[in-house]
């Protein structure tokens, strides 16, 4: 159970003061000039010796990926961009660190645009986040009239501009390259890799794109230092994480904790437990719409960390965790959450754009018990044919839920055929 001394976001439910007196109050701010004094590769090295993996969803090595920013300027501009599309269903964090402790992204964004050689900050705000956004702005107003951004931001001798974009409400931008597109003025289509945005980016310069927590965490760990925050969680799983608890749940919460805490004791210690007791749990998707779910019998003593997760064959994700009770049809919610990804696609590659609404529409006939037991398999078979055959990661999205279904509850689907078959044969008799 993660200490109060050691929690970052310490006004996550908005409590306190959300403006810059605040958060000075509770140590932002403090010292930025002395650790960007420290130098650039100083910075660098202590996020990699911290540990910490990205916190948008696939986890990786956030030191790492500053680390692959030009060191010299080759006469093009270098960007910092701040992915603050959360349109993971499910997925509720990042919208309480705009609305309730802005300045953590604020000096955030100034560190790590100073340790990647970025004059310039854009935080690309999801749609439909209005007061988030306004929020944002205004607490980057008040960084302007505090000195802290602009020309020799926090008397640091570095220029850093930061600016709130605001998009449509496109799930698909909140693929990195997508992103970019978007934030250029195109339509938010995922580009080809490579060329890597380290190299070739946002209006063809050097641009890196983090997620929101991953950059609002970095000044607490420069100035608290990376072996505390490596101290944290588990080895390779490092540091405090936002989790947000949803679904059948007694008190649905967003909670930070230690990376590594067991999912029951995350459900039961902050949730308020599952509706009507653990016995009643049937399933849990633990890391947002886009990761397989997993049943009870795995949930008992998994650890939520991105190592733990992928060997029971799912994934951390965002850390959304979406409980479902035994009164869920599980296969109407993945036929609902297909759905979604159908919607949602950019159309741009052929296994996606055709893939997911032939699989929504094979899921909605299972879910009716419609189907043949045959189509089972076809099924699965179809999800290995998109996974992993797109441009970007969407496709896998959409088929790993799937997956998760047919892996654990594959019983269920073949019961639903047979009790349809068996009232079709009696109707006709």
């Amino acid at each position: 159970m993660l200490k109060d001394q050691d929690r970052i976001f310490t006004n996550l439910y908005g409590y306190d003061d959300w403006g810059l007196d605040g958060a000075r109050r509770r140590g932002d701010w403090d010292g930025t000039k002395d650790i960007i004094a420290k130098g650039k590769d100083w910075i660098i090295e202590e996020m990699k010796q911290s540990g910490l993996r990205g916190r948008g969803g696939a986890g990786f090595p956030t030191g790492l990926k500053w680390s692959f920013m030009p060191k010299e300027s080759d006469g093009r501009p270098h960007y910092l961009v701040v992915n603050a599309d959360e349109s993971e269903p499910g997925t509720c964090k990042d919208r309480e660190i705009m609305r309730h402790d802005p300045h953590k992204l604020i000096e955030g964004c100034l560190l790590a645009g100073f340790a990647m050689n970025a004059n310039a900050g854009y935080i690309y705000v999801r749609g439909e986040f209005i007061r988030e956004r306004e929020r944002l702005q205004a607490a980057v107003d008040q960084a302007y009239e505090a000195g802290l951004l602009g020309k020799n931001a926090a008397a640091s001798g570095w220029d850093f501009d930061l600016y709130v974009h605001h998009g449509a409400g496109a799930y698909i931008c909140g693929e990195e390259t997508a992103l970019i597109e978007s934030l250029e003025g195109k339509k938010g289509m995922p580009r080809l890799k490579p060329p890597f945005p380290a190299n070739a980016g946002l209006y063809g310069a050097p641009t890196t794109v983090n997620n929101v927590e991953s950059i609002a965490v970095a000044p607490t760990i420069l100035r608290r230092g990376a072996t505390w925050f490596a101290g944290l969680g588990r080895p390779n799983n490092t540091g405090t994480k936002l989790f947000c608890i949803s679904g059948h749940v007694n008190q649905p919460c967003n909670v930070e904790e230690e990376m590594g805490i067991s999912l029951r004791e995350l459900i039961d210690k902050h949730a308020g437990g599952v509706r009507g007791g653990w016995d009643n749990l049937l399933a849990v998707i633990p890391g947002g719409s886009s990761v397989p779910m997993i049943p009870k019998s795995i949930c008992d003593d998994v650890l939520m960390d991105f190592d733990s997760l992928k060997e029971v064959q799912s994934g951390l994700g965002t850390a959304a965790v979406i409980v479902m009770d035994k009164s869920t049809d599980v296969i109407k919610a993945i036929a609902r959450i297909s759905a979604f990804y159908k919607h949602e696609s950019c159309g741009q590659c052929t296994p996606c754009r055709e893939g997911t609404g032939w699989m929504w529409r094979v899921v909605e006939r299972m879910a009716r018990g419609e189907a043949d037991k045959s189509e089972i398999d076809l099924l699965l078979d179809v999800t290995k044919r998109v996974e992993g055959h797109t441009i970007c990661a969407l496709g896998d999205a959409a088929a790993w839920p799937v997956q998760g279904l047919i892996r654990h509850f594959r019983h269920v689907i073949e019961e639903r055929i047979d009790s349809r078959q068996g009232a079709a044969t009696v109707a006709a008799e």
